[in-house]
């Protein structure tokens, strides 16, 4: 009980550190803007001319060495050793890569099997992140997604993620990009009886409704995952692009695929 309470208290504290830190928060693009879409109870009427660009954000937005996803494999771990109860390490590992496998996100597997609070998860893993020290504002990458946005070439700049809204909308503030997205798709954790994530058509069908994309040709994505731009493109999208820092820039993945090693080599390619 006294590991499992340390484990609990911990991420608490980190959680409160977290949330005062984001309010200090006062430079450039640290906060969204008034007209950012977040939990709309109207949709956009659906414009068959609508151009939008959708970017996922873990591993995407930021680069995938910058520590977050061992920290966010250390939370997962520790959650199912210590509040789940798998006392295994060996078990909870084995869980932790099975679950998303096969669900995508490790918390599916977790509400399905073990019954998991949503809530709980989300606070004591994805909120209590120490991410002060690992995001910082990006000047480079706020130069690249401007251009992109006022490159004539985009009507919305869409996030779409497979993480809950307070980890999404954290990331992009500590980024300082946050006012220059026009909205976001986010997998709503509390939802658990209707909870989808990518790679799951339903929830791109999702993001065309919440961004008021009227044909899937005139969409645009990037993402980390090969597998969630090949759902994408299944859809019909016609310009994807794989962000992978061990690959070739530029260079063909498949069909419709290309690579890049940064979102800020996209402004240049799509001049």
């Amino acid at each position: 009980m006294t590991v499992r309470y340390n484990f609990r208290k911990d991420a608490l504290r980190q959680c409160r550190e977290n949330i005062k830190h984001l309010q200090s928060l006062d430079y450039k693009g640290s906060d969204v803007t008034l007209h950012f879409q977040l939990d709309s109870a109207n949709y956009p009427d659906p414009d068959p001319q609508a151009k939008i660009f959708f970017f996922d954000i873990d591993n995407t937005l930021y680069s995938g060495s910058s520590g977050i996803a061992q920290q966010m494999q250390w939370r997962i771990f520790n959650y199912i050793v210590h509040e789940v109860g798998v006392r295994s390490h060996e078990e909870a590992r084995k869980l932790m890569n099975e679950y998303y496998e096969r669900y995508g996100l490790c918390l599916f597997g977790l509400i399905n099997e073990y019954n998991v609070n949503p809530a709980d998860y989300n606070t004591l893993v994805d909120d209590a992140l120490d991410l002060d020290g690992l995001l910082k504002p990006n000047w480079q990458l706020r130069q690249a997604l401007i251009d992109l946005k006022f490159s004539g070439k985009f009507d919305k700049l869409w996030l779409f993620t497979n993480a809950y809204k307070n980890h999404a909308l954290r990331c992009i503030k500590l980024l300082g990009i946050a006012d220059l997205f026009d909205g976001i798709t986010y997998c709503n954790y509390m939802q658990r009886e209707d909870l989808v994530c990518k790679p799951d058509l339903r929830y791109y069908e999702q993001a065309k409704l919440e961004s008021g994309l009227g044909c899937w040709t005139n969409a645009t994505f990037v993402d980390d995952s090969l597998v969630n731009l090949q759902a994408a493109k299944h859809l019909g999208m016609q310009q994807l692009f794989h962000v992978s820092e061990e690959s070739e820039s530029y260079k063909k993945v498949e069909d419709r695929i290309m690579s890049v090693n940064s979102v800020t080599e996209l402004a240049k390619l799509l001049k």
